[in-house]
């Protein structure tokens, strides 16, 4: 099968520049020829598979951009949740409302839901994961309600008890929402990443800015796949 370097980038929804050297390295399975790129689809599938990425026709008309973040990256998912100071709540309920309600790329239903949604996972157990992090979401993905998943960054206006497992009080939150279970155990394990780093904690803990704080993710991910080309 042939398609164009863009198409297979559609397809396995990445970065141009991505794809691009994957292909340079030898790390994907395709060919160059000429100007287009031969590939088994079962192979690029089975492959796609292995590396938690997801292989879709029919392809998308729009062109790639390649210097948007792809939406199974943490980067991408944070970008798009925003990060939010000095939020406001008396106890994990009115912290989570409202957060969530600052969260602008969601509609108001989506919103409403997502609150409730939140609420119902910390009435079962806490989100609180210790040293001072918490990642709220809902039990179950949101489904076809958001088209990409998002992480919202949010700093209490002051520590809060969440009951987490540590007993100390939560200094930030990172709300995550997935349209699907795999993109979320992505996501999660991506942030998990992050915050078993103690020089990041030390990092959240003097309140980034926005643009700081991307760029440390950035960093942080770039180590992750190091890490898993090894």
């Amino acid at each position: 099968m042939k398609l164009t370097i863009n198409e297979v980038a559609q397809c396995l929804d990445l970065r141009l520049s991505t794809v691009e050297r994957w292909v340079r390295q030898g790390r994907i399975p395709i060919q160059k020829s000429g100007d287009r790129y031969i590939f088994k689809r079962a192979s690029l599938e089975k492959w796609a598979g292995t590396h938690n990425l997801l292989f879709s026709f029919p392809l998308k008309k729009e062109a790639v951009q390649p210097d948007a973040p792809a939406a199974d990256t943490l980067l991408g998912a944070m970008t798009r949740g925003g990060m939010y100071a000095d939020v406001r709540g008396d106890d994990v309920e009115t912290l989570l409302k409202s957060a969530v309600g600052q969260i602008t790329s969601l509609s108001d239903a989506v919103r409403a839901k997502l609150s409730d949604r939140l609420l119902q996972r910390e009435q079962l157990t806490s989100t609180g994961i210790g040293k001072g992090i918490a990642i709220p979401h809902p039990r179950t993905p949101l489904g076809e309600e958001i088209a990409e998943p998002l992480i919202a960054t949010v700093f209490p206006a002051t520590p809060l008890d969440f009951r987490a497992v540590d007993n100390q009080p939560v200094f930030v939150l990172f709300i995550l929402v997935s349209p699907s279970p795999k993109q979320h155990l992505h996501l999660l394990s991506r942030l998990s990443f992050c915050v078993r780093d103690d020089h990041f904690i030390d990092f959240l803990k003097s309140r980034p800015a926005p643009d700081s704080f991307l760029l440390k993710i950035g960093e942080a991910e770039a180590r992750i796949d190091r890490k898993g080309r090894r």
